[in-house]
């Protein structure tokens, strides 16, 4: 008898990996579900692996059309290289709505599949999808299908969907998770927009700075030694040639020591500690630290809310929410808040211990968990924050304008202050010798 090598989820959403013995590869993927597994990928040892296995007497599942040709490959390779997973956010977004809408119309799974695969114009995502309807097709559950590609589906769209499958009720899901990833997308938008006028501001700062210090300056310091004759120049003048020829000296070395040091943050902050302190000090820092905080209660009482009101066990969910928290300090306080429920606890203690949520959160969770509306009053928060975000954006523009203008002046106003000082000593010279003359 042939033995199968899976990794499957269990109920609570963990991860198993073992080795099972059966006829084929259908008959293993039935002995794992009915041990309470959903597997994710099972295949024969010492065997060609395969993603999902067909079912008896079924025919076998067509190859998705993009796999064909080597084009196809050649975009899912350079996305796997640079770490992404080649579907951007918006695309995947407007994917789940089409994909809702169709469900909702009454359209099977299967078909509005094939549909959405076919007018797909993302190469990666309509491979994605081929692949999706041959699993399917094969007798896969939609969220199997979808366990098999977790760089473009993140947990938490994969357990909503898995939910939505055993409730009966996928159309329902897939209109909320939708509307979720609408919602988030939206928010994003909105904080790229406000940080696209101070970054453009900095950037032109920064150039202005370079071709002053590295073209114009330089020529003031020979013109000043021809006119002063060796006369000593004004204390802030030296300051801003030294400085000038350092950089125009070090310009390639300046520039790759920032980014070095850009690079060396970004490897630091994946490790544990890097990011925990990185978070901290976000969530401290004026202004910014108001807007993220703002932005990550939303981003987590929205989708605790989403999961909860789909069906899917809280342990679960708040599992979920930790991993899709984007924020370690965000992801530790829940974990608290995890294990404490584990425990046969209550939620609100632990959020309230943590520090991180308002009383006014943490008040309003403890009065939806007492009357068992947890799912709407953590919706109602959620919208709530979403309105405090937008005020909050439009706060932190409103200070970073006059801030960045200013900032521009005082960097260009110095230099140009520091290069007529000397022109002042020179023409007050000639005027006390002429006077004296």
């Amino acid at each position: 008898m042939p033995t199968f090598k899976y990794t499957a989820m269990d109920a609570k959403g963990g991860e198993k990996t073992g080795t099972i013995d059966a006829d084929h590869q259908n008959a293993a993927i039935n002995a794992l579900r009915e041990k309470g597994l959903f597997p994710t990928g099972v295949s024969e040892v010492g065997g060609k692996k395969k993603e999902k296995a067909p079912k008896a007497g079924a025919p076998a599942a067509k190859k998705p059309a993009a796999a064909k040709g080597g084009g196809m490959n050649i975009n899912i390779n350079l996305a796997a290289l640079w770490g992404g997973s080649g579907v951007k956010p918006k695309e995947l977004t407007v994917f789940t709505r089409q994909l809702a809408t169709l469900v909702d119309a009454g359209l099977p799974l299967l078909r509005g599949l094939t549909v959405l695969q076919r007018q797909e114009k993302n190469a990666v995502l309509k491979s994605v999808l081929g692949e999706l309807t041959a699993s399917v097709e094969s007798g896969s559950t939609f969220s199997e299908a979808l366990y098999q590609h977790p760089k473009i589906f993140n947990k938490l769209y994969i357990n909503m969907v898995k939910a939505g499958e055993v409730g009966g009720v996928l159309e329902v899901v897939l209109n909320r998770l939708s509307q979720f990833m609408e919602k988030a997308e939206k928010i994003k938008g909105k904080i790229k927009a406000a940080s696209f006028y101070p970054a453009a501001v900095l950037i032109i700062a920064v150039g202005i700075l370079s071709f002053l210090m590295i073209k114009i300056v330089p020529q003031f310091k020979t013109i000043f030694a021809d006119m002063l004759g060796g006369t000593e120049l004004p204390g802030f003048t030296q300051f801003v040639l030294g400085f000038s020829d350092k950089v125009k000296d070090n310009f390639l070395v300046v520039g790759g020591a920032i980014v070095g040091l850009i690079i060396l943050l970004k490897i630091w902050g994946k490790t544990q500690s890097g990011a925990l302190i990185l978070d901290k000090l976000t969530l401290a820092a004026p202004v910014i630290g108001d807007l993220t905080r703002k932005s990550s209660i939303a981003r987590f009482t929205r989708t605790l809310g989403t999961l909860v009101s789909s069906g899917v066990p809280i342990l679960q969910a708040l599992q979920i929410v930790k991993e899709t928290s984007g924020n370690r300090v965000i992801a530790d306080a829940v974990g608290k808040v995890h294990d404490s429920v584990k425990e046969g606890e209550s939620i609100v203690q632990p959020l309230d211990a943590s520090g991180v949520f308002p009383p006014m959160v943490v008040s309003m969770i403890d009065v939806g968990e007492t009357t068992g509306a947890l799912p709407d009053m953590l919706m109602k928060i959620a919208d709530n924050y979403d309105d405090e975000v937008d005020n909050a954006i439009a706060a932190m523009v409103s200070l970073l304008e006059p801030v960045m203008i200013v900032f521009l002046a005082l960097v260009v106003g110095s230099i140009v202050i520091a290069l007529f000082l000397p022109l002042i000593k020179i023409i007050t010279t000639l005027g006390q010798e002429s006077g004296g003359g």
